[in-house]
């Protein structure tokens, strides 16, 4: 199930924290390291960067969205899911003409096409602001087929388990983490800010991706901050007992845990104050994002705030937002076409945005999930699986390729351990330092902030794809 936010998991995450620190002077030199990481990257950043991650919940359907195109792949795709596959007639006008052809580990050239529904993605594709990432996934190491068989390489704990896939996307590790791989990026840059509480932004709900071990994720609705509604407006009719109510809320205490709550609630204060003014001094971007679509609506609001990185002083920033919905057990022909129309729409509106405000070279959005789905469907679903196809769409993306390795279709063959679900290739650990390296994380940086990173050989930890 999709993590939810409760009483008790947040109760459950200030434990972990408040123990994590409280030992960190003694046994995380890993945390003193990123502290002093901090400070030495901060004096580079003098442009602007920003990294969005599209967050998937559910485990998106992989092959439902790049499908497998070329005649003898898609006969063997529809033949493992005959209820929902896409027929090729559908999928000819979203076949993508890549710059170099996607090749799987036996040599065989192999075609794709987006799913009809993000036919709006296809002219980014084509205009090389749009790559495919196949067949990435979690990963402890570089492993194959006959090792996991065998189980003499370590895999990453709980697979196929919603919360502690998503966990292990966002943290490397399972449910638990304390810090994401964007809010541990955040803690190197956070200082090159002028407000240092605009690093790491999530217009979604909670997520650990944006937990650093010294930056904060700062949550925003789609309208902007959330103020608090006894200061923002007269309390009772009264604005002394407003100004009243921000005092006690921001005042200096001497018992420890109320001058730290109070020193959050200032910085709550403060912020909404900043950010509030600073979007209602910058003017909107005119492009037009879709109606009825949540996520068009978080990313309106990720623009609306790179427009106002100036006025707030952002060199680095890493936002964070989200779809549920994904997974689809059944209903993929019901369900699944309407998601990728969100996806689709929202994301081309995005980079739009980004062109008009001439930031589009600055600005790397990705998308992640908890998994990828197996090849071979139920009735009218697919069941939780492992590897799956992303993309990354920016100006600085080398786009209209193909990065990883083309999985063989199949249902038990080389490249899939049961079921078509993909063992991957490419591992979640060179997707991320393929973009922190972009943003100015330095290699030495990327081996301490990803923790597999240091199993896979230098020359591939970076990708390439920007």
């Amino acid at each position: 199930m999709q993590n939810k936010n409760g009483t008790n998991a947040s109760r459950r995450a200030f434990l972990q924290r408040a123990s994590a620190l409280s030992v960190a002077g003694v046994a995380a030199p890993w945390a003193i390291n990123v502290a002093a990481m901090a400070e030495a990257s901060a004096a580079t950043a003098t442009d602007y960067k920003a990294l969005v991650c599209v967050f998937l919940y559910g485990g998106n359907d992989y092959a439902n969205t790049v499908t497998p195109y070329d005649a003898s792949s898609h006969a063997l795709y529809q033949s493992y899911r005959p209820n929902f596959a896409h027929s090729r007639a559908a999928l000819a006008a979203t076949a993508l003409t890549p710059t170099v052809a996607p090749v799987d580990s036996a040599g065989f050239q192999h075609q794709y096409a987006l799913a009809p529904n993000l036919a709006p993605l296809v002219p980014l594709f084509n205009d090389g602001k749009l790559a495919v990432m196949l067949n990435v996934g979690t990963l402890v190491q570089p492993i194959t087929k006959l090792q996991y068989t065998n189980k003499s390489v370590r895999v990453p704990p709980k697979l196929f388990s919603h919360n502690d896939q998503q966990s292990i996307f966002q943290s490397s590790s399972p449910e638990g983490a304390t810090s994401g791989w964007g809010g541990r990026i955040g803690d190197l840059f956070q200082a090159s800010n002028t407000h240092s509480t605009f690093t790491c932004i999530n217009v979604s709900n909670n997520a650990v991706f944006l937990s650093g071990n010294t930056a904060v994720q700062y949550q925003v609705s789609t309208s902007g901050s959330v103020p608090l509604a006894g200061i923002k407006n007269a309390l009772f009719g009264s604005t002394s007992s407003s100004a009243a109510l921000r005092t006690l809320m921001t005042q200096q205490r001497s018992h420890v845990l109320e001058n730290e709550y109070n020193r959050i609630g200032k910085r709550s204060i403060e912020a909404n104050e900043v950010l509030t003014s600073a979007l209602s001094s910058t003017p909107a971007p005119k492009t037009v994002f879709p109606a009825a679509n949540n996520l068009g609506d978080q990313l309106k609001l990720v623009a609306r705030m790179i427009a106002a990185g100036p006025t707030l002083g952002a060199k680095r920033q890493v936002f964070f937002v989200s779809m549920g919905g994904f997974d689809t057990h059944d209903g993929m022909l019901t369900n699944h076409p309407g998601l990728m129309t969100k996806l689709g729409e929202a994301m081309a509106a995005f980079y739009a945005a980004t062109v008009e405000l001439g930031v589009a070279e600055k600005v790397t959005t990705f998308t992640a999930s908890d998994f990828g789905r197996t090849m071979a469907g139920n009735a009218d679903g697919s069941d939780h699986g492992w590897g799956s196809m992303h993309f990354v769409m920016g100006g600085a993306v080398k786009g209209k390729r193909f990065y990883g390795t083309a999985p063989i279709v199949a249902n038990g063959g080389p490249d899939d351990v049961g079921q078509g679900r993909l063992l991957p290739t490419t591992s979640v650990d060179q997707f991320a330092a393929t973009m922190g390296a972009w943003l100015g994380v330095s290699n030495s940086e990327l081996l301490a902030l990803l923790p597999n990173l240091g199993n896979y050989n230098a020359s591939s930890r970076n990708l390439g794809f920007v």
